[in-house]
């Protein structure tokens, strides 16, 4: 039998530490997966669930979108891909009796992890205008509510359509394609807060916002940049990439602040060697200060084209434009600036150089750690310009590798959720269904939460995701949000969105990646894509968690022929029958999509095409691939300041918290603890345990707080803290973002730390 989920909210700031692992998997991971299922679904559920999650007959992981290989274990799944499943799978629920029992101004004083335990959603619920309880309601009358609110707007540019990763592809084009017939733009969504920059960054250099390698170019690289990214908690599965990389003779170097454990030790719990003694994988590890990249990547460049005989002059010649620029600033690369901005010595980056002189096939993989800085985009386009000087762009084992983080967040950009469209895109769209989409561009996550803030906006509607807890400067988002006249959010779990309000609210129920999907002309499956561009279906199989349950596509049509009535040449009510002719329609407007449903019948799926990868074409504006040449930035400290990172504990995906232990870092029972370098606390003169409060600074001169944090004696990097988010998210300005991508800053927030009135 599964467990019951906690009646109180567990202390979270009195946390017990212990000495950081060096290694990550193994039996502890395997003990821990069972036990958190069992706890959620019971033994019996737990087998048949898990047997099924990633394989070519099952349904996609709702967790990271790493790329499922061709030869699949049984147990194709990691610790927080079970735990995710065991979520959505669990047999807690929360019914209307839940609501009556507790008020919206309760639920807003608990844990996310308190209201993520409670179970799945049963039922839709209202929340009216003055009251302080949810209460049920029918869909019919909850598609009412929002119709008349959307039906009042002065203009359709007052309503925000947002969406979180796990939307399936058909959702994700059905949800476009209601709010652009409706007349909007305004489609900001979780790419935004997280992969923005490598989009931003890609597009501009290589024609394409995606990655340029395959998951075998993994298995077939010399050399392995990991850079700003933690595997080990935030996509366990490359683990197993890497160790089969080191197999073949790969070299991994991995930049990080901090020394991550599954970066230095691997055990495959897939294999008795593996569980036993493990894979070591890091090579040499850079630990880099928090916003040194650009200066790191500019550095190497120039060191590249000073060593005779290390640029791929043809390469270069025949498919790039921009190198001389590129070039002379590269060569102004200074060493004592990198040195300042990096924190690295000169021994360090030199055992770099050889490395990489060593390499004929190289890929860079990154995540958060480069995508949220002031500077993102140009610390991108640097690392661009470092694999196209040796033509590691377009051959195989080489490439861009930006490591997405939700299971289909890629795929929803893919199907047209950006407030930015292309035109070519909506020309197709007016084209296919008949009406003429806005052109205007939309508003972004930040914009929106702007024009929230200011009346520019009245409803919110998310599919998905937290909003709430995602977004930066939690107190001006949750100000903002309480402007609304009705938020809407289409949800499987509890989550503090929903308690965080317009003057009006709604709960929508859906189901899950794990439970059948029956509807008028049988049972349907959803298609998503991978961080690598591999497109395949997802097939759930369990009963849906309450019969009031409808899908996500099922919601949207239902809700556009309520909201757009006969008006719509759309075929809404087939659409919700049949799957099957929403991807018919995606694959006449969207290219690399052509005969959608015969191709993503075959197991496995499909590889979408990349020019650059595939033919080694660029389709930039140049037609070639372009070299960039941008002024180094780095974050500059005050004396007395730290640069804080936000990163997510070992029991936790995004903003969903599976319990208060952070395994790897040593940290168990608690989340509100700051890690600071042991030297930088004694200069601070801050006790290991010793409690304060973190304090933003930035240039609008406004307090951000963060209170009570237990600091931990860590091995960061000079200069550098570390902390949990949603807790910090409260110290990340709302204008703190990133140059072109608009991305919150939220890897280099200065900060004090002044002692706690809790300590």
């Amino acid at each position: 039998m599964a467990s019951k989920p906690p009646k109180s909210d567990p202390v979270q700031d009195a946390p017990q530490v212990a000495e950081p692992k060096h290694a990550a998997a193994g039996l502890p991971a395997i003990g821990h997966t069972l036990r958190i299922a069992q706890q959620q679904m019971g033994v019996r559920r737990t087998a048949l669930t898990l047997l099924r999650v990633n394989q070519k007959d099952g349904f996609d992981c709702p967790g990271c979108a790493w790329p499922e290989p061709e030869h699949r274990h049984t147990a194709e799944f990691c610790e927080n891909g079970a735990k995710a499943v065991a979520e959505e799978a669990t047999l807690r629920r929360v019914t209307p009796d839940f609501f009556a029992a507790h008020p919206v101004t309760d639920l807003a004083t608990r844990s996310g992890y308190w209201l993520g335990q409670q179970g799945r959603l049963t039922h839709p619920m209202y929340l009216p205008e003055g009251a302080d309880h949810y209460e049920p309601v029918t869909w019919e009358r909850a598609f009412d509510i929002i119709a008349e609110d959307l039906k009042s707007l002065g203009s359709p540019d007052e309503a925000l359509f947002y969406t979180s990763g796990r939307t399936s592809n058909e959702a994700a084009f059905l949800y476009q394609l209601f709010a652009r017939e409706l007349g909007t733009n305004n489609l900001p969504d979780c790419s935004n807060m997280c992969h923005e920059s490598s989009g931003s960054a890609l597009s501009e250099t290589i024609g394409i916002g995606k990655g340029s390698v395959l998951l075998d170019d993994l298995h077939k690289a010399d050399l392995i940049i990991v850079a700003g990214q933690n595997p080990g908690t935030n996509h366990p599965r490359m683990l197993s990439a890497l160790e089969k990389a080191k197999a073949n003779g790969a070299k991994i170097i991995t930049v990080n602040p901090l020394p991550e454990a599954g970066l230095g030790r691997f055990k495959n719990p897939q294999t008795p060697q593996g569980m036993l003694k493990g894979a070591a994988l890091t090579d040499l590890f850079l630990q880099i200060r928090l916003g040194g990249d650009q200066a790191l990547f500019r550095l190497l460049n120039k060191l590249v084209l000073d060593t005779e005989g290390a640029v791929d002059e043809e390469f270069i010649g025949e498919h790039t434009h921009g190198y001389e620029e590129f070039a002379a600033a590269a060569r102004a690369a200074d060493w004592d600036e990198t040195l300042t901005a990096t924190g690295l010595t000169r021994e360090k980056i030199d055992e770099a150089l050889r490395m990489v002189l060593a390499s004929e096939r190289t890929i860079v993989c990154w995540a958060m750690g480069l995508t949220q800085h002031k500077h993102a985009v140009p610390t991108i386009r640097e690392v661009v310009n470092f694999l196209l000087l040796r033509g590691n762009i377009g051959r195989p084992g080489a490439g861009v590798c930006p490591v997405r983080g939700h299971s289909n967040v890629q795929g929803d950009r893919t199907m047209g959720i950006f407030e930015r469209p292309a035109p070519a895109f909506l020309d197709a769209l007016e084209q296919e269904f008949g009406f003429a989409p806005p052109r205007e561009h939309g508003y972004d996550v930040v914009r929106a939460i702007r024009a929230l803030r200011d009346g520019e906006a009245k409803v919110f509607f998310a599919m998905g995701g937290n909003f709430v807890s995602a977004s930066p400067d939690t107190e001006v988002t949750e100000a903002a949000m309480r402007r609304a006249r009705l938020t809407v959010h289409v949800s499987t779990k509890l989550n503090r969105s929903h308690a965080i309000t317009g003057a009006r609210a709604l709960i929508l129920p859906t189901l899950g990646r794990t439970e059948r999907d029956l509807q008028g002309s049988g049972e349907q499956f959803v298609t998503v894509e991978d961080s690598m561009g591999m497109v395949h279906a997802s097939r759930g199989r369990l009963e849906p968690a309450s019969g009031q349950l409808l899908s996500e596509p099922a919601i949207v049509c239902r809700l556009a022929r309520r909201v757009l009535g006969h008006e719509s040449r759309t075929p809404w009510e087939e659409f919700e029958k049949d799957y099957a002719t929403i991807r018919d329609r995606i694959a006449r407007v969207i290219p690399g999509f052509e005969d959608f449903n015969a191709r993503v019948a075959h197991p496995g799926g499909f590889a979408l095409p990349h020019a650059p990868r595939d033919e080694r074409r660029f389709p930039t504006a140049t037609g070639k691939a372009n070299f960039t040449a941008a002024p180094v930035e780095y974050p500059r400290l005050p004396e007395g300041r730290l640069l804080l990172q936000t990163l997510r504990s070992h029991d936790q995906y995004n903003t969903t918290i599976y319990g208060l232990d952070d395994r790897y870092r040593g940290i168990r029972n608690g989340r509100r603890v700051v890690l600071v370098n042991p030297e930088d606390a004694r200069e601070l003169k801050l006790s290991d345990g010793s409690y304060v409060d973190l304090v933003g600074e930035w240039k609008d001169g406004v307090e951000r707080r963060a209170p009570g944090f237990r600091v931990v004696h860590y091995p960061t990097a000079r200069g550098c803290a570390a902390a949990y988010y949603p807790e910090t998210n409260v110290l990340v300005p709302l204008d703190a973002t990133a140059d072109t991508s608009n991305t919150p800053a939220s890897k280099s927030v200065v900060i004090r730390l002044e002692q706690s009135a809790t300590d």
